[in-house]
């Protein structure tokens, strides 16, 4: 009995995306998701690589203009 279920690269692009709304608390979190200390772990550690890897980019945009 096979229960894998295919997703669409759609779907699993608008999950990364939700997924990234929720770090940068555009979005509100999904109740039903686990709720574990090292789950807040890791979504701080992955709320600064996204913080910084915008700010790299913000930077090289400046650079780039001037």
């Amino acid at each position: 009995m096979n229960l894998s279920i295919n997703f669409s690269s759609e779907q699993k692009t608008m999950g990364i995306l939700n997924q990234i709304a929720e770090y940068l608390y555009l979005k509100k979190k999904d109740p039903d998701a686990p709720n574990t200390k090292w789950v807040k772990y890791m979504h701080g550690i992955n709320r600064i690589s996204i913080l910084l890897f915008l700010l790299a980019m913000i930077i090289l945009a400046i650079k780039l203009l001037r």
